[in-house]
């Protein structure tokens, strides 16, 4: 049911695209032949008639679309009539063609200022998060550190903390034995076992047999992330040397060893530094506890990027019971996750953030079900409100095929006094949409394989 209720809020959110489109042309004295709601494939469940314009409604919900005489060779209008798109001027054309753009954003607004005012309140875009209980086995360093049930969580590594998946992405990054040591401690190292050894050759394989001494194990740097990566807005820039295949067998072998008897005939001094070097990273937490900021003693993850607590996250909510709080902070929600969409944008075609995280309408839905289900009903409004201004968004793209298409071309056609070509514009919009559905195939492919690995 919760998944019925998502489909047919993000349904809604098309609906008022194009009615955006209509209403804007009929207001401007536009024929409009066709307002379609849904794809026109399959079965078409409704057809009716307003005025001079037919109703459509198909079977397959998500889409929609507005058509013009323009658009019909067979159209009966004449060429000249003011009744055409193409004979208004570029400002009249471009209004209704941004009219969609606008309506979503419109209709993002409506939703946000009707949640605001109707709960009460709105997400403040963080998380209060504290530790619930402690679950590593005995030995682990969190029992160590300091760390208390009730502490609420503040910073790791000098970034705050105020969403629960940024203590799992710290963990993640710092686990013990990962593989990676920094080119700076592989070369302290190094130094200190040609110290340590200087009746050893540097740079030449070692002889089966010989005994190494063993420079003393030490932490790796602790691991930094920007607030974007922490957002999930950027890749982290990793800036450490993946160890080879021998080197990390190698490391099992001689961590926390005084002394190593070289076995393999091809090892060398530098394979050993490499191999002492990865180690672990420290995290280094300030909690508050009774009002105060606590700096705890490092806390290392394990192999798997395991920490061993429980968390206790609770969603920090904004009051709106006035009219006042009500405009500002659904003006502060609205604007911060805006910001939020376009920047992610950037990344994503700045190949910062991975076409595989790239999603669609099947996870969009599922997800949206969950929210209706375990967040309640306005969490799920809150939800298509965002996807209005998402679909806002790249609809003013300026990618053919596309609302955003299209303005660039009235754009080109202010400036050059003339309209673009008809066929240069048809083949244009035809790569676009053929782009465009490859990049629909491509993300049904993401959401389907992120079902099936359980990835949301």
């Amino acid at each position: 049911m919760n998944v019925i209720i998502m489909i047919l809020l993000i349904s809604l959110l098309i609906l008022v695209h194009e009615l955006g489109h209509f209403l804007s042309a009929r207001a401007l004295g536009i024929k409009v032949d066709k307002f379609g709601f849904g794809l026109p494939f399959g079965p078409t469940l409704f057809e009716g008639k307003i005025g001079e314009t037919k109703i459509l409604v198909h079977a397959l919900l998500l889409g929609g679309y507005v058509s013009f005489p323009d658009d019909d060779v067979n159209s009966d209008l004449p060429a000249d009539s003011d009744e055409r798109f193409q004979n208004k001027s570029v400002g009249q054309r471009a209004v209704v063609i941004s009219a969609g753009v606008i309506a979503n954003v419109l209709c993002a607004a409506v939703l946000v200022v009707f949640t605001a005012a109707v709960w009460g309140k709105l997400p403040a875009g963080r998380y209060d998060i504290s530790i619930e209980k402690i679950v590593a086995p005995k030995d682990a360093s969190v029992h160590k550190s300091g760390l208390l049930p009730g502490d609420k969580l503040y910073k790791i590594n000098d970034s705050i903390i105020d969403f629960p998946f940024q203590v799992d992405k710290f963990a993640q990054m710092s686990k013990l034995h990962d593989g990676m040591a920094s080119q700076e401690l592989i070369d302290d190292i190094y130094g200190e076992l040609k110290a340590m050894n200087p009746s050893l050759s540097p740079t030449e394989a070692l002889p089966a047999k010989t005994k190494v001494k063993l420079a003393m194990v030490r932490d790796e740097s602790p691991v930094y992330l920007s607030r974007n990566v922490l957002l999930g807005l950027e890749r982290p820039k990793i800036k450490e040397e993946h160890l080879t295949k021998e080197q990390i067998e190698l490391s099992k072998k001689i961590q926390g060893e005084k002394e190593f008897v070289v076995e393999n005939s091809n090892t060398r001094l530098m394979d050993i530094a490499a191999a002492l070097s990865d180690t672990k990273k420290p995290m280094n937490f300030v909690v508050l506890r009774n009002g105060r900021f606590v700096q705890l003693r490092p806390i290392y993850s394990d192999e798997k990027g395991k920490i061993g607590i429980m968390q206790n996250i609770e969603e920090v909510l904004a009051p709106t019971r006035t009219p006042d709080a009500i405009i500002e902070k659904s003006g502060e929600y609205l604007w911060t996750n805006t910001e939020l969409m376009v920047l992610g944008l950037v990344k994503l075609f700045t190949g910062q953030i991975p076409m595989q995280d790239l999603h669609g309408i099947v996870a969009i839905t599922k997800l949206g079900g969950d929210v209706i289900e375990h967040q309640g009903f306005f969490k799920g409004l809150l939800l298509t409100a965002i996807i209005s201004l998402n679909l806002a968004i790249i609809n003013i793209l300026p990618i053919p095929a596309l609302d955003g298409g299209h303005l660039l071309f009235l754009l080109i056609e202010k400036i050059k006094g003339s309209p673009v070509n008809e066929k240069t514009i048809e083949k244009i919009a035809n790569a676009g949409f053929t782009i465009l559905l490859i990049l629909m195939f491509l993300i049904i492919f993401n959401d389907i394989f992120a079902l099936v690995t359980k990835q949301i």
